[in-house]
Order: structure tokens, then sequence, then C-alpha cells
């Protein structure tokens, strides 16, 4: 008797965190795979359509430009994150002075609120407030720096922005890992007479894989639901330029009152966060079968 209560109690605590899950992700995301295959407009219908939703998601233009959007600020978000971050880490990593207050305020960007974030970039590139105009007060007027009202160029600023807010995790990761890199591979690198950089390229990196994986799970799947930065940034303008997959679910979702295209949409981001984290658990599961 007395063996089979802590059982009892570790299934109590776990109960609500099971039902949260069960209910409110399993159970959602199963609701909204069956509305994206109905007719669905402000409220849910029961009807079945097949996968009428997803081709019309899929021959949507602005859909077309979200998917578009999504795909630069992914490739040049999670590079420009992974490559400041890690540079920053190897630069925390030479023990320099003050390296607390250095950890503190490279991750202080990612304490803050992604809406936070977005409205703090929208006024330091407002052409008429930010940093287009304080250069020009201070004598360059030919100075230019106006991408976020150009439709070419917006999506580039909500880049700089995530980077800045992104880089800081990526160096607190990148940063433990190096920690847990042996010293005495660096003291056989002095030895050999290795350059620094070609240690960290040739030894280094390898042997940070696990880490690195974690880095772009991280990254990929933060870019995939990116949706705040946007709005507060350029409220996925001018027209439709800055629009991502996100914003479009949420505008068909309670502007337009399209629940099962909204649904569909999700539905594809669901997919693709999926494809994203299914490999690295299939890895790490084999990493632990082999250890």
């Amino acid at each position: 008797m007395t063996m089979k209560r802590p059982s009892l109690a570790a299934w109590g605590a776990l109960l609500p965190l099971t039902v949260i899950v069960v209910v409110g992700y399993v159970g959602t995301a199963l609701w909204t795979a069956r509305t994206s295959v109905s007719s669905s407009r402000t409220f849910p219908n029961n009807d079945f359509v097949g996968l009428q939703q997803f081709a019309r998601l899929l021959d949507n233009e602005r859909w077309q430009q979200a998917i578009h959007n999504l795909t630069v600020y992914g490739v040049l978000y999670i590079a420009a994150a992974m490559l400041i971050g890690f540079l920053l880490a190897v630069f925390i990593d030479r023990k320099v002075r003050g390296e607390g207050a250095l950890r503190t305020a490279f991750l202080y960007p990612y304490a803050m609120s992604f809406v936070a974030t977005g409205l703090v970039w929208q006024w330091v590139l407002n052409p008429d407030s930010g940093l287009q105009n304080a250069m020009q007060q201070l004598g360059w007027k030919d100075f230019q720096f106006d991408w976020i009202v150009d439709q070419d160029r917006v999506i580039y600023t909500v880049v700089i922005a995530g980077t800045w807010q992104g880089a800081g995790l990526v160096m607190a990761l990148m940063l433990a890992g190096l920690r847990g890199i042996d010293e005495e591979i660096w003291k056989a690198a002095r030895l050999d007479g290795a350059p620094t950089w070609r240690v960290y390229l040739s030894v280094v990196l390898p042997m940070m894989g696990p880490t690195l994986a974690t880095v772009f799970t991280l990254l990929a799947t933060g870019v995939v639901k990116v949706f705040d930065t946007v709005v507060a940034m350029t409220q996925g303008g001018p027209g439709t330029a800055s629009d991502v997959p996100a914003k479009f679910i949420m505008d068909h979702l309670f502007g337009r009152a399209n629940l099962a295209l909204a649904s569909a949409g999700a539905v594809m981001l669901l997919i693709t966060v999926l494809a994203l984290v299914a490999p690295l658990a299939y890895l790490r599961s084999r990493r632990r079968d082999r250890a």
C-alpha cells in the first residue's frame, strides 16, 4: 500500500497538465483540422468539402506573398542570429572583463516582448523621426534609410528587429556549448600551432552539433509563428509587402470571417512545425538508444 501512494500522488499532479495538453492542444488541433475541410465562414459548419480550402489557399496571391516573405525572413534571420550569437558567445568565452554584465546586456533584448521589439524598431527606422532624421539633423543630408516604407525592402527591417532580439538567446545557448568543450582540446591545438579560427571551424563546431540543432529548431519554430513583431512594426505593409502567414490567418479569422480558410492556413503552419521538430526528436531518441 505504501508503494502505491507516491504513484497515485504523481498521477494526480500530472492530471491537470494532461487535461490541458489533450484538450487545449491536441483537441484544438483536431478541431482546426476538421474545420479546414469544411465551408465554415463566420461560424463552424459540419459539412465536408475535402481539400477545397487548401486549394484556395495555395492559389491565394496574398498567401503566396506571405510564404515568400516568411522564406526570406527565415533564411536571413536564422543565418544572422546564429552567426552573431556564435560570435558573441566566442567573445564572452574568452573570459573578458565584465562577463556577467555583457551576458545580461546581450540577452536583455530576448526578455522583451515581441510587440515592444517591433515598436522600438518602428520608431528607430521611421524616416521622419528615427535614424534617418537623426543623421540628417547631424549634417548628413543625403543619408537615407527608409526601408520600413519601401515595399521591396521592408521585410529586411523585420529581419533586423528579429535578429536583434534573437541573437542573445543564441549567444546564451552557444556559450553553454562552448563551456562544455574540454580544455584539453585547446591545449592540444596550441601545441600543434593551429590557428584559433581553424580550431573553432574544424573541431569546436562539429562537437557542438546538438547545440546547433537545438538553436536551429528554436529559431525555425519562431520563424513559422512570427506575428507580433510584424504587426507592431508594419501591420504587414506597405500593402502586403511584409505580410506573413500568421497575420494572414488572423486577418481571415477575425477580419474576413473566413474560418475554414484560416484553419487551412493554421494546419499548413502546424505541418511545417512538425516537420521541423520531428527530425530533432528522432535524432535525440536515437542518441539515447545508443547511450
